[in-house]
């Protein structure tokens, strides 16, 4: 049996982090190799003042975190490792972990390593040392893009073409391609038969690139004249939820989205599945009440 080359490290696969347009706010995102690790860290974690919260989505955590810099009193046990410093740059983002004992090393060297990482300075961890790492991060935005009907009653699933595409557009752009969410709308009486929509999330520098990407190769291989695409570049979707509420509860006319003004959003492929890509936006990670089939009344 081959030896364990580093027994006691488990990296990260990929760390990203997106802010708002002020840099007020900032999202880290952290996929995992090991549950058992994550759960230890979302636990811990959020005691720190500068983690307002923590969610974790699939294979990865997400912390909602605001600048600034902490002397976190850490204690065996009770508070073993925590966030201490959130820095914003230009370009950059900067995070830097502290922790004792074992949690010392998932702040430090587990972190350090993983991809997505520009540069990193950390301390020796293990044992009972407190070890302290501070990485630097690309400073990138969310772009989320909603498509809607591009399948036939005799061929296509819309669900398995976005996905395709986001990976193939993440590589060609350099971006993170975070996540991906089935929404089921109203069963209104042109759908093909399921009536879902798909939100796709992405962390990139070049949000145009990434969306004129993303609509070459939809429009290549649509099945549909109908085709939706949607998309929106901010940090918080939320305000196109009262409008993807509405699409979820019942049929919506086409007067309702053109006259829909949300700063960030922008229809990049007309046809009538635009209104199922823009009510898929604000449901992207929010995979339970995506896939509720509501009566028109919930």
């Amino acid at each position: 049996m081959e030896n364990i080359p580093d027994p006691y490290i488990i990296e990260y696969p990929f760390i990203a982090a997106i802010t708002d347009r002020n840099g007020e706010k900032v999202e880290l995102i952290e996929f995992f190799d090991c549950i058992g690790g994550a759960m230890w860290t979302k636990l811990h974690y959020g005691k720190s003042p500068l983690v307002d919260s923590i969610r974790q989505i699939g294979s990865s955590a997400r912390y909602i975190l605001k600048p600034g810099f902490v002397d976190l009193a850490l204690e065996g046990s009770k508070f073993p490792a925590g966030i201490c410093g959130v820095k914003v740059n230009t370009h950059t983002i900067e995070i830097t972990y502290v922790g004792i004992g074992g949690g010392g090393v998932g702040a430090s060297v587990c972190r350090a390593r993983a991809k997505g990482v520009i540069s990193s300075i950390e301390e020796p961890s293990g044992g009972g040392r407190r070890a302290q790492a501070t990485i630097t991060l690309p400073r990138l935005q969310r772009v989320i893009v909603g498509v809607d009907d591009t399948d036939t009653p005799l061929e296509g699933a819309t669900w398995t073409l976005t996905h395709n595409i986001s990976k193939k557009v993440a590589i060609a752009t350099n971006s993170v391609y975070l996540s991906h969410t089935i929404v089921q709308l109203f069963p209104v009486p042109y759908r093909t038969k399921n009536c879902v929509s798909i939100a796709c999330e992405f962390a990139t520098m070049d949000p145009l690139l990434l969306i004129e990407s993303y609509k070459e190769l939809l429009v290549k291989y649509t099945l549909s004249d109908e085709t939706g695409m949607a998309v929106y570049t901010g940090f918080s979707p939320e305000p196109l939820m009262p409008f993807a509420k509405q699409v979820k509860r019942g049929e919506v006319d086409k007067a309702s989205i053109d006259s829909l003004k949300i700063e960030g959003l922008s229809i990049i492929l007309n046809g009538r599945g635009r209104i199922g890509a823009v009510a898929a936006i604000p449901f992207a990670t929010y995979y339970d009440e995506a896939l509720q089939l509501w009566n028109g009344i919930s």
